[in-house]
């Protein structure tokens, strides 16, 4: 202890014994994500991967965002916007391939994949059943690190994304249904749903996965009586806890199918299968006997459909009339709802880009992040899918190996 009273005077003078500011350790940003939006070219994909809000955000967070002239206009966002919200607006395609993390709706084509210098990370979806062999060759030539937006999980475990973009494709086949059954779109001329003193309209639900779910809770919704099909026992369990109520359930039998659709004045076909073609559960025979000017909405139609009269259609052209009844098969429903699909995508995506840029990175999150690490299937040009290596016979690796050699 210090005793001598002209050593303390000093010390006071020199503020050495004053009370002093605490030095607190301030967190930095450990990587600054450089991410690339192309304008889709894809058939009639009207979505853009982030919206102005979503960029906005990500710049208060120190990352760069590049994005294509017009890449939003599909889904009413303007340049503008994109420029206000920090983007820098490009007006060279190539030059958006040459970014760190190229973030797009559709799998890339040829043309896009020739674009990227190499050693890269792409974000996508990824559609097994169109997917090209040759591009999935040039992705690993060019050491990409290839990730499918629809097989990454959340922390529940579930596919955020396919349960998005049900919930849209399942609502939106109820609303186009009610303007297909309108009399200036050559339908019956009749409201879905009902009111006092008339029949309710008769809707007739195959599939209760997510798109079945909510398609059964627009129709309620609207008054409609609703009938729902599917084989699995515990999916029909779960959709009527879900909705909180006792709507009528069915497995899938030939005849109690088609005697339900006779009255049906609505089809929606919502079955999904894990791999391969969707099982065709409605045979020509059944639509021949339904009544004249009911609605078919084939969901299913990405798949193969599940009405053996389905054929693809477009937005342009969605409906045609077999035996009376109207079809609609277009494959990509939220296209049509391309604003809501967006904000949804990017609800999604936005905290996984925060996360991946304070984890130093797309490689880093991989490592950290099993969810995320999910839908991997090129991982530093070395093809880590087991599906996709079976069938284009191209050698794969398990990622959690490939993770632990390096």
């Amino acid at each position: 202890m210090i005793t001598d009273p002209e050593i303390l005077k000093k010390l006071i003078q020199q503020g050495s014994l004053l009370p002093k500011e605490e030095m607190l350790e301030v967190s930095r940003k450990k990587g600054q994500l450089f991410i690339g939006i192309p304008k889709e070219i894809s058939f009639q994909e009207s979505r853009v991967a982030l919206v102005p809000e979503t960029v906005s955000l990500l710049v208060a967070n120190g990352h760069r965002v590049l994005i294509e002239t017009k890449a939003g206009e599909g889904a009413a966002f303007s340049d503008n916007e994109y420029s206000e919200a920090g983007a820098e607006i490009c007006y060279d395609r190539k030059e958006v391939f040459q970014c760190d993390i190229i973030f797009k709706v559709a799998p890339p084509s040829e043309e896009e994949v020739e674009m990227m210098p190499g050693n890269q990370t792409l974000i996508s979806a990824l559609q097994l059943s169109i997917q090209p062999k040759v591009i999935l060759q040039k992705l690993m030539q060019k050491k990409v690190t290839a990730v499918a937006w629809d097989y990454i999980r959340d922390e529940e475990g579930v596919f955020p994304v396919v349960r998005t973009m049900g919930e849209i494709a399942g609502t939106t086949s109820i609303l186009v249904a009610g303007e297909l059954l309108s009399s200036f779109s050559e339908g019956k001329g009749i409201m879905l749903g009902g009111i006092a003193g008339v029949q309710p309209t008769e809707v007739v639900v195959i599939g209760a996965g997510t798109v079945g779910e909510f398609a059964t809770r627009a129709a309620l919704g609207l008054g409609a009586s609703v009938k729902v099909f599917d084989n699995s026992l515990s999916k029909l369990r779960r959709l009527q806890n879900d909705i909180g109520s006792r709507v009528y359930t069915s497995v899938v039998q030939p005849k109690v199918l088609a005697k339900s659709l006779k009255r049906a004045d609505v089809v929606i076909g919502a079955l999904r299968a894990p791999l391969g073609r969707t099982p065709c559960v409605v045979t020509e025979e059944m639509v021949e006997a339904m009544k004249t000017g009911s609605v078919m909405v084939d969901v299913s139609i990405d798949q193969g459909g599940c009405f053996e009269t389905s054929r693809v259609t477009n937005h342009l052209e969605p409906t045609f009339i077999k035996h009376g009844v109207i079809h609609y098969c277009v494959p990509n429903i939220a296209s049509r709802v391309s604003r809501t699909a967006s904000f949804a995508l990017s609800n999604i995506f936005s905290p996984i880009l925060l996360e991946m840029g304070d984890h130093g990175g797309c490689k880093e999150l991989i490592k950290n992040d099993f969810g995320f690490r999910s839908g991997v299937y090129i991982y530093k040009g070395t093809l880590t899918s087991e599906v996709l290596g079976k069938v284009f016979d191209l050698k794969y690796k398990d990622i959690e190996l490939l993770l632990l050699a390096m």
